[in-house]
């Protein structure tokens, strides 16, 4: 039997007052594109006045979070990388506990590799002992034959995250989920671990970075299947906007629900009033 679906734009249950730490996703949640999300500013001004804290976690492992910084930074928003966690920084602490001194074959963007290497991992692309595949723009066939190769002979076979999709302003391009289904085509093996939203690792790295028990955390996302089923399988509170690609059509045929529901992160503005957790 499914949950029971929360009122949209009320938090009866006083669930937000038990926050002290947002997880943020990005496009769709925060900001469209180049464009912020009505209220996503004053939303985020909110959390710190009200004395909480928050980071924004996406799955998006074709960036470094450099790249987030300086995009925020363009947009107006003022942060440091400390605010920033991808699915790429989780597979690097993945890699660290479980193939300590591998080398890793890495499919994905000269960011991600840099990343990679100023981490201390070692790169490899001829013998590698795990394969790590992320969204990677910069493929090429010539990439996909070589990471068929290595996945076909069997090493460990890990990706970032599980996206089939990546929306932008002009709809949706190809993300990592579409390359394993390349992958599985010619290597017959879909990978052996996904780090990124909605499992169990990244929300692991997460809490070792924001250093709050997961009963204090708030996943805030657009994507119930990612986001909110992140939040409700791990212990965190789960809230859906639908401000991106979720609506409550979707909510009612989900067997994940979330608990609570805003038409956008602008909502939530008032329920942190006089809210404050003290340090």
């Amino acid at each position: 039997m499914q949950t029971q679906i929360p009122m949209l734009n009320e938090d009866k249950e006083d669930i937000l007052s038990q926050v002290e730490c947002f997880a943020l996703d990005m496009d769709g949640t925060i900001y469209l594109g180049e464009q912020w999300i009505d209220g996503a500013k004053e939303f985020l001004a909110q959390i710190e006045e009200s004395g909480r804290n928050y980071v924004f976690l996406t799955n998006n492992s074709s960036k470094n979070a450099a790249v987030y910084v300086e995009k925020l930074g363009q947009m107006g928003l003022t942060v440091g990388e400390e605010k920033i966690i991808t699915s790429g920084q989780a597979a690097i602490y993945y890699l660290k506990k479980h193939f300590p001194e591998s080398r890793v074959f890495l499919l994905g963007n000269p960011l991600l590799k840099e990343e990679f290497v100023q981490a201390g991992i070692c790169l490899e692309e001829e013998h590698p002992d795990v394969v790590v595949t992320a969204f990677d723009t910069s493929l090429d066939y010539a990439k996909l034959c070589r990471v068929c190769d290595h996945v076909r002979a069997g090493i460990p076979y890990i990706a970032t995250h599980p996206d089939y999709n990546c929306p932008t302003e002009d709809g949706f391009i190809p993300d990592v989920g579409a390359i394993h289904a390349f992958i599985h085509a010619s290597a017959f093996r879909y990978p052996d671990r996904i780090i990124g939203k909605p499992n169990e690792d990244i929300i692991e790295y997460l809490t070792t970075r924001v250093k709050t028990e997961r009963a204090h955390i708030a996943m805030v996302g657009d994507r119930l299947y990612t986001d909110i089923v992140a939040g409700r399988n791990h212990g965190l509170k789960s809230v859906l906007v639908l401000s991106g690609e979720a609506s409550m059509e979707d909510v009612k045929v989900s067997e994940t629900v979330p608990h609570l529901i805003f038409q956008s992160v602008r909502e939530m503005i008032p329920l942190l009033k006089s809210r404050r957790i003290d340090a």
